[in-house]
């Protein structure tokens, strides 16, 4: 083989490059000579991946409920890498970020336009039975859903909002945690009390989300778009990729859910309580819990309406 001079050009550079680090590139040379080539089943690790779905009964339809699940925990972790991008990026810009909330956007939009999987794709007789031996998990113990609503936006703006009016927004985040909207969906549809749901799930990660919380007071995506001069505020695409990724994240997203939930757990003039006994009547339609990451964006009409057209779709074509 003839070492072109391009060849050799990349030598050099690889040499530079692990003498800076103190080391012999003949020796790093020897480990490639050695190496194994890379297989697609190797790199993604696929016999470990078909290996992760473990249903808890024999009916066939659980893998679909577990391969959904696990599919969106992996697109979440996609959406924190690229918020975590933003928030730890240098000199930001409108169009890196611009470019970095798209790909969140496109990561919902793909989780929402794929949920007919869950909501047309599980016979519902297999699906209420085998929820059963599930208890008391849940979809609402999704705690990288819960950075992301912290990563997006000012924690007063995830207080309930029955109580919100009672912060500034500038208080302790542990303090204002024990008022976050999402704890009245896990309680007990009878007595109001926490679900073993809400307490497992306290219990595993409010010390996890009071610190990104407070990590992410100055670096969450609000703040990252207040950080950018006014001109670049006012341009269209970033308000644009701004609103967009409030309407995925806070309508879309529980909306697809609100679908599924009057799909399997409506039954007149009773509602089947959600696993775990989540109160998801309440908890999941947008017009309910009036949560908004960016409301300075949107008008008063809009703001006033938030979701609702939307439901009303939803429950006019399941009447």
């Amino acid at each position: 083989m003839e070492i072109t001079p391009e060849i050799k050009e990349k030598l050099e550079k690889i040499n530079a490059k692990y003498a800076a680090l103190g080391q012999d590139m003949g020796s790093y040379l020897d480990g490639l000579l050695y190496a194994d080539t890379v297989k697609y089943w190797d790199y993604i690790a696929i016999d470990t991946l078909l290996s992760l779905q473990k249903p808890r009964t024999s009916f066939p339809d659980e893998v679909i409920f577990i391969v959904y699940h696990q599919i969106t925990e992996l697109y979440f972790k996609l959406a924190l890498r690229e918020f975590e991008q933003v928030s730890e990026k240098e000199d930001l810009t409108a169009e890196f970020l611009v470019e970095r909330t798209t790909r969140i956007n496109r990561y919902f939009e793909a989780l929402t336009k794929s949920f007919e999987i869950m909501v047309q794709g599980m016979e519902k007789e297999q699906f209420l039975k085998f929820r059963m031996s599930l208890l008391p998990a849940s979809g609402f113990q999704s705690a990288q859903y819960r950075l992301i609503e912290i990563a997006s936006t000012d924690f007063i703006n995830l207080v309930h909002k029955d109580v919100r009016s009672n912060f500034k927004g500038t208080e302790p985040i542990k303090e204002m945690y024990q008022n976050i909207y999402w704890k009245e969906g896990a309680t007990e549809l009878d007595s109001g009390k926490k679900t073993l749901t809400l307490e497992q799930f306290e219990e595993r990660y409010s010390d996890e989300f009071i610190s990104f919380g407070e990590k992410h007071i100055n670096t969450n995506l609000w703040q990252c778009y207040k950080s950018l001069p006014q001109v670049d505020q006012e341009r269209d695409d970033v308000i644009i990729a701004l609103k967009q990724n409030d309407v995925n994240v806070n309508i879309n997203w529980p909306l697809v859910h609100y679908k599924s939930a009057v799909r399997y757990l409506h039954r007149a003039p009773d509602d089947i309580a959600a696993t775990g006994g989540t109160n998801w009547q309440k908890y999941l339609p947008p017009r309910f819990q009036k949560r908004i990451f960016y409301p300075e964006l949107w008008s008063e009409e809009e703001v006033n309406n938030w979701g609702k057209t939307w439901v009303e779709e939803v429950l006019g074509k399941q009447s």
